[in-house]
């Protein structure tokens, strides 16, 4: 078992949920923690210093599609992916796994690892456990994730069992090359993936596995697929209380307050997804009274700002009657606003989170909050 970089600072008293420090080679990430996704390098329309000004500590980058786009000669090159970006603060890589699995016209999976043809160009690649963790640290990710195998919502047990069973071989087979670069002087985390669709004994399986393999973290995938909500809070719920608590627990593409807020409550201490910035740029934007979209007719002579209770440069700058200017007009800028006011609404949501729980009230927070915002109890 290696060092310890997660320390538990405060456990609420009426849930699950506890507030921590993560020790990361780029700084300490407050947790809970909501990690906006920058999957080429870039959170889409926003700047670092826009990230830096909302206070984000993490973001997320993609192996799959800055291996085939820039490409490691210039990732190598720049001297890793900070570097590359000017971004000085933490990244989590994703393996791709996932995206090998939606994106590639091609695919075949082999014991060995997975042959794939780019979506880009339609050239072959072959990526196998040891090369994904081996490109993750050239490009000096301070959290890497494993290959794994990802299935759908609706599968049958044979293929859930049979995804886990090459998920958890190669589980081994990364954990072995990451302690590898770690004696080579790498100083990036890994966190493997406990798998098993909607197949409780698979999942017990999948966390035990995880478990022996003595991680610094682990991650919790094969959720948010495609599943109904009940699925979804029922399947979060009984993995999440199979995890040690002494590790960091990271769910993988979670986006929404609710099942934000139902993560947290289950003790998941990291959490990421496109949604925020993705819907901003669709003109659809959170608030504190629930989400809505900017075209509406309703917004044309409507001059308040998107939320009046949210501090954000665009709530104190621009009005509803604007943004559905531009975003009728097609300006670049409409999704700019939209997506800096919905991860600064995320980013405040969790803050608001760690600090109801150092107050012994999560429970009763959350209750509140979506009760307000029209969400439901959500996750019970």
């Amino acid at each position: 078992m290696p060092d310890s970089i997660f320390t538990i600072q405060r456990r609420d008293a009426s849930c699950a949920a506890r507030t921590g420090i993560l020790e990361l080679p780029h700084g300490p990430v407050q947790t809970p923690v909501f990690m906006p996704v920058g999957t080429n390098g870039t959170v889409k329309a926003l700047t670092k210093e826009d990230l830096g000004e909302i206070g984000f500590q993490i973001i997320l980058s993609n192996t799959y599609h800055l291996y085939l786009r820039p490409g490691m000669e210039v990732l190598s090159g720049a001297g890793g992916l900070h570097q590359f970006t000017g971004w000085d603060r933490n990244i989590l890589t994703d393996s791709g796994g996932f995206q090998v699995f939606s994106l590639a016209p091609f695919r075949k999976i082999t014991p060995e690892g997975i042959k794939f043809r780019s979506h880009i160009d339609g050239s072959y690649h072959f990526l196998t456990p040891e090369s994904i963790v081996e490109l993750q640290a050239k490009m000096g990710s301070d959290i890497q994730m494993q290959l794994d195998v990802c299935t759908s919502w609706g599968v049958s047990y044979k293929e859930a069992e049979k995804a886990l069973e090459t998920t958890s071989l190669w589980m081994d087979r990364a954990k072995k090359t990451w302690d590898e670069q770690r004696g080579n002087g790498y100083g990036g985390q890994f966190f493997p993936i406990v798998q098993g669709n909607f197949f409780r004994e698979l999942r017990q399986r999948s966390a035990e596995r995880v478990t022996q393999a003595g991680p610094p973290g682990i991650a919790i995938g094969g959720l948010s697929v495609g599943e109904p909500a009940e699925a979804f809070f029922e399947y979060l719920a009984f993995t999440a209380a199979l995890l040690p608590e002494a590790l960091p627990r990271y769910v993988m593409g979670i986006g929404t307050p609710e099942y934000i807020l139902a993560a947290i409550e289950q003790g998941i201490d990291m959490f990421d997804c496109v949604f925020p910035t993705r819907n901003g740029r669709n003109g659809n934007v959170f608030t504190t009274r629930g989400a809505f979209a900017l075209k509406k007719a309703e917004n044309r002579l409507d001059f308040l700002p998107i939320d009046e209770e949210c501090a954000c440069k665009v709530c104190r700058s621009y009005s509803r009657a604007y943004l559905r200017h531009l975003f009728k007009s097609q300006e670049i800028l409409c999704s700019i606003l939209a997506s800096f006011h919905n991860l600064h609404f995320l980013h405040e949501l969790v803050k608001s989170s760690r600090q109801a729980i150092t107050e012994n009230r999560f429970a009763a927070f959350k209750k509140e909050f979506l009760a307000k915002y029209g969400g439901g109890p959500a996750g019970g």
